[in-house]
């Protein structure tokens, strides 16, 4: 008990003996506080620096437990709420966690070329790699922010190291000498990673195909404005089952929107079909994939496909029987209406 005048034990006297006694002593006196000792009957009066106002946000409840990580480079690695040197990027310690259950930096690393000379490296590549898709995962996509994070313990520690990390002009050589076979064979990883994840055989796959905007800064090569996203940007193509990615595929500008599926189509599918022959697999895309080509080659080969088509007289003309409910039921609702039809189409030779 801190600086606690007989008045104030008099009071406290008094309200004990109600229900809600330390409400009505907070009232009177705002100066303190009330710390109750867990499982014991007593308390503490501990009196603040200042008052505490009506508008003051209550403190955060912070777990009194710390939390036990496996050891690294013989250091303790223990996560708890007790103030100290404090790290904002601790959720790396996490993603490492996450990482040793997967196993796919270490995959990833093993499928890339490596063409340094040993007895001159001081980062392996293992490490290299694992402190660049953890900054990812922090949210650091330049390298240049590696300059500053190579000194952070809490990544340091993610990736086994208990010294400085590769810095910004070592980590943009090594992505310079990369080829494309080894931006190819990370994703085998991927791949190999989705199908050891299932117990049994799955009944259907539904792939995902969809390209999206990557905005560049400066005079980057490869570049070019894109006129929907009204930016300059890289359109990466991303293949999803599910929620779990299977590829992400970098692509300069400029070039048609369905430009690499069917190539990443073919070898996806052959490799699934030879762990599970009998799964049935669906291709789905947006307009911007509706190609005769790549669709006749799914038909041939048992891939169903679901993709946006852009209108045409065709369409148009077949669609006419559903149009007229649909612009009633937008006259009657004022928003948006969905009306489904089926029909056979072919489009125009």
């Amino acid at each position: 008990m801190l600086n606690v005048s007989l008045e104030v034990i008099r009071h406290i006297w008094r309200l004990t003996l109600l229900d809600n006694w330390e409400e009505e002593f907070l009232m009177h006196y705002p100066e303190y506080c009330v710390n109750r000792r867990a499982g014991c009957p007593y308390f503490d009066i501990i009196q603040l620096l200042r008052p505490i106002s009506k508008d003051t946000q209550p403190m955060t409840d912070c777990n009194p437990h710390s939390i036990a990580f496996p050891h690294c480079k013989g250091r303790l690695v223990e996560a708890s709420f007790s103030g100290g040197a404090i790290t904002s990027d601790g959720g790396a310690v996490l993603l490492r966690q996450a990482d040793r259950m997967l196993g796919l930096t270490g995959r990833a690393a093993r499928s890339l070329t490596d063409s340094r000379r040993k007895a001159s490296c001081r980062h392996s590549l293992l490490t290299m790699v694992r402190q660049r898709v953890y900054a990812l995962a922090l949210g650091y996509e330049d390298p240049d922010d590696h300059d500053e994070l190579r000194s952070d313990p809490a990544l340091q520690m993610a990736v086994d190291a208990d010294g400085p990390l590769a810095g910004a002009s070592t980590l943009c050589r090594l992505e310079q000498g990369m080829g494309r076979e080894d931006a190819v064979r990370p994703h085998e990883a991927l791949v190999e990673q989705f199908i050891a994840s299932f117990a049994r055989p799955p009944r259907r796959l539904v792939l995902d195909f969809d390209a999206t905007d990557d905005p560049v800064h400066g005079g980057r090569e490869g570049r070019f404005f894109h006129g929907y996203h009204n930016r300059h940007c890289f359109p990466p193509l991303y293949v999803f089952c599910g929620d779990r990615p299977l590829a992400a595929w970098l692509r300069p500008g400029g070039g048609d929107g369905a430009r690499h599926a069917w190539a990443i189509l073919v070898p996806l599918v052959k490799r699934l079909r030879r762990a599970w022959p009998d799964v049935k697999i669906v291709f789905r895309g947006d307009g911007g994939f509706c190609r005769p080509r790549m669709l006749s080659w799914c038909e041939r080969n048992r891939v169903d496909h679901i993709v946006g088509i852009a209108r045409n007289a065709t369409l148009a003309k077949k669609a006419e029987s559903i149009m007229e409910p649909a612009a009633m039921g937008h006259e009657a609702s004022g928003g948006k209406v969905r009306v489904f039809d089926e029909f056979p189409y072919e489009p125009a030779p």
